[in-house]
């Protein structure tokens, strides 16, 4: 589909060009580019790596690697021909071979992209930021590799191969690139092609109800319940999250304070939990965290306690703790029994009935 400009009360083609011809290189040119401002090809996504290749045995690379706000790894392939060549095998390849990529392992990839880029930020920060996570979340984390393929056009051997990946489960994007050129300007035409925009939610829908149909992926989550004891109240058979929430409240009900606590953990200070000015209710905490929902697979209010009688209220404010607790938790409870030891505060592993 041709480009036109509206020009003196005429319609004027916008004369369509390769990247070849505007001296447009893959990987020095277009990938430079795209990976700092991959939203125009791959909304809500974080780059982490580019010409990432940390596998034995073999000297291809992924193009640019990122992730998307539900914590899933995204390949991102990119060609500058007239068909796509055989990008979609590649991408494959490489999402097999990160598919086994744990969080902590990301970590390093992504603080060594940071170093190389010359950008001065933390790297594990900056990930838990992007992906509204207050903890390392193996659950959640890489539980689907995404795959974008970005080519001036594709092969109609390509496109079907890539309807008929996504129909068994794969998340395969196809996104066309036309350059064009006018008045010595290139423009480019970005358009998505595969999943065709108009019935993208229904293949979603579909995708999603067969991933919850593969209950077989094994897990290495810790189930582990705990006793709690504070004061005179016990509590029995705990999550990490509702350990948490209970320790927190107990300390709340016996003379503690918001700032107490956030202080005794410090490295959960900036993500413990989300004040809000007022004294609002459950109903209230819940439609102002959603404002600010990225729309990422986890809707924002589910990451915090914000039921009716589970938010705190301090100094005409509102507190709203995260329930986002996995590896970490026992060291917080370590030191809020160290911070507040008037309480008497003990916990130990439930025993099974």
């Amino acid at each position: 589909m041709p480009i036109f400009r509206i020009d003196d009360k005429k319609i004027v083609p916008i004369q369509r060009t390769t990247f070849a011809e505007q001296g447009l290189r893959e990987r020095f040119d277009l990938q430079v580019l795209l990976k700092s401002q991959i939203d125009v090809i791959s909304p809500d996504t974080l780059i982490v790596a580019e010409e990432f290749g940390a596998w034995e045995e073999s000297r291809r690379r992924i193009d640019l690697l990122g992730i998307d706000k539900g914590g899933n790894l995204v390949v991102i392939e990119l060609k500058r021909t007239e068909d796509g060549g055989h990008m979609d095998l590649q991408a494959i390849r490489y999402a097999a071979m990160i598919s086994t990529l744990t969080f902590d392992r990301l970590v390093t990839i992504y603080a060594q992209y940071l170093k190389d880029n010359n950008i001065d930020k933390d790297a594990t920060e900056t990930l838990l930021e992007f992906l509204d996570w207050s903890d390392p979340d193996e659950e959640q984390f890489g539980q689907e590799v995404k795959i974008v393929l970005a080519s001036a056009e594709f092969s109609k051997e390509l496109t079907t191969s890539v309807m008929w990946l996504n129909d068994y489960g794969l998340d395969i994007r196809c996104v066309r690139m036309h350059p064009y050129t006018s008045e010595g300007k290139v423009f480019l035409d970005v358009q998505t092609v595969i999943p065709i925009p108009e019935v993208a939610d229904y293949q979603v829908r579909i995708r999603e109800k067969k991933q919850r149909e593969r209950e077989s992926r094994n897990s290495t989550r810790d189930f582990t319940k705990y006793d709690l004891q504070i004061v005179d109240h016990e509590y029995a058979a705990l999550s990490k999250r509702w350990l948490m929430f209970r320790l927190v409240s107990g300390i709340l009900a016996n003379g503690g304070t918001p700032e107490e606590i956030m202080e005794a953990i410090p490295w959960r200070k900036n993500r413990l939990f989300e004040v809000i000015e007022g004294t609002l209710s459950g109903d209230e905490v819940h439609e102002i965290i959603m404002q600010n929902d990225p729309g990422g697979t986890i809707p924002r209010a589910k990451r915090y306690f914000c039921g009716e009688d589970e938010v705190f209220h301090a100094d005409g404010k509102t507190y709203v703790l995260s329930n986002q607790w996995g590896r970490g938790t026992l060291e917080a409870v370590d030191s809020l029994m160290k911070g507040f030891p008037n309480l008497n505060i003990k916990i130990s592993p439930s025993q099974p009935q």
